[in-house]
């Protein structure tokens, strides 16, 4: 491991942003910040929203700064990428903002129920291969995840590249009748992108250099609680033309 790695893990053990549960007080139990996340650590009782797989948190702290009545958490298993977002909010001295460094999988032993407002999942890894579809972010067994946490009328926001990511979410919108705000394929292009959807990170930046489209989708679970597994007819077909478009860069 390089020095600057360490390095930035034990600065990131120095921000008070920054929570980094140890594996036994997240593995089948529950966090002492679960359901005391405003009292304890933001010290108010605004909202809150979650940012999965925040990357460098370039979007975390950018949602946070513009809209500072609400508490903003990015959460990734890669502290040496989440460091740049938590010394950034750092020196800013933001107080509505925080980082956790743990696994997705183990988000409903952090927060309780109702206590998540909304989501956001930026460019996340779209699990390409049919056999890593549990993976997704969107799949079932992630929005069962989201239910427990996430109040009756929360919202959950995709932002990706992935052509493929964003066919199959529409997909499990669809075959779950769940409530779908916006389904747009170029947010550029049609000129949807709003003050907030034209953050861009550095992924994004990236994909858009490469001439790739960056869709959005903000749906709701309304409620629901079950998520049945499907398999998907249309997910090796999708497959391969991702990932010859990702290759092609178009």
């Amino acid at each position: 491991m390089g020095k600057d790695k360490l390095r930035r893990f034990r600065e990131n053990l120095t921000f008070e942003c920054f929570v980094q549960p140890e594996f036994e007080e997240v593995f089948r139990q529950d966090h002492p910040l679960k359901g005391h996340w405003n009292a304890d650590f933001f010290h108010n009782d605004h909202p809150i929203v979650l940012e999965l797989g925040c990357g460098k948190g370039e979007y975390t702290v950018a949602l946070a700064e513009r809209d500072p009545d609400r508490n903003y958490i990015g959460i990734d298993i890669k502290g040496a990428r989440m460091w740049r977002g938590a010394k950034t909010a750092t020196e800013r001295g933001m107080k509505n903002v925080g980082f956790l460094r743990t696994r997705i999988e183990f988000i409903n032993g952090l927060f309780a129920e109702s206590e998540v407002a909304e989501l956001w999942i930026t460019f996340p890894d779209p699990q390409l291969k049919t056999r890593r579809a549990k993976k997704r972010l969107t799949a079932p067994l992630f929005l069962e995840r989201y239910a427990r946490l996430l109040r009756p009328d929360g919202a959950i926001n995709l932002k990706t590249d992935s052509k493929h990511l964003y066919a199959y979410t529409n997909e499990v919108i669809r075959r779950f009748g769940l409530p779908c705000e916006v389904s747009e394929a170029d947010i550029y292009g049609s000129g949807h992108a709003d003050e907030v959807l034209s953050v861009k990170t550095a992924y994004e930046e990236r994909f858009l250099g490469m001439g790739l489209p960056i869709t959005y989708t903000r749906f709701r679970l309304d409620g629901r609680r079950d998520f049945p597994w499907f398999d998907w007819e249309e997910d090796e077909k999708l497959e391969k033309d991702d990932e010859e478009a990702r290759k092609a860069g178009h």
